[in-house]
């Protein structure tokens, strides 16, 4: 003799529901050890200090260069003294901690808004 029960519809849909829910737990959980992994080693390859030295390199050049040329157009050296009080902050920034703190990028952040107001200041002269 076989008991056989008669459940309602609605309970064998949310029997699909809930195994629909757990199938999306596990993926959600899968990408987000992923993502997290991938983040972690693009985050650790960025932080290299390679990459901060070639940026403040390039300011550095781009810098002279423009705020250089600005002296010579327009006469005034306050653009050019921003810009470099700008760089000096950035510069000083590399030798802070890359610990986590936020201090480093706090002042890398003050020097490179600087630096930008000394050529929106160099911008306005020559124009």
């Amino acid at each position: 003799m076989s008991f056989v029960l008669h459940r309602p519809n609605w309970l064998s849909s949310l029997d699909r529901f809930a195994i629909g829910l757990s199938g999306l737990c596990v993926v959600h959980c899968l990408a987000t050890s992923v993502l997290l992994a991938l983040a972690s080693a693009a985050g650790g390859m960025l932080l290299d200090p390679i990459f901060h030295e070639i940026g403040l390199t390039l300011a550095i050049v781009m810098g002279a260069v423009a705020l250089g040329r600005g002296i010579l157009i327009h006469g005034y050296a306050m653009p050019a003294a921003m810009g470099a009080f700008g760089l000096g902050v950035m510069a000083g920034a590399m030798n802070l901690p890359h610990d986590g703190s936020g201090g480093e990028a706090l002042w890398t952040i003050v020097g490179v808004g600087l630096l930008a107001f000394g050529h929106d200041l160099n911008r306005r002269a020559t124009s």
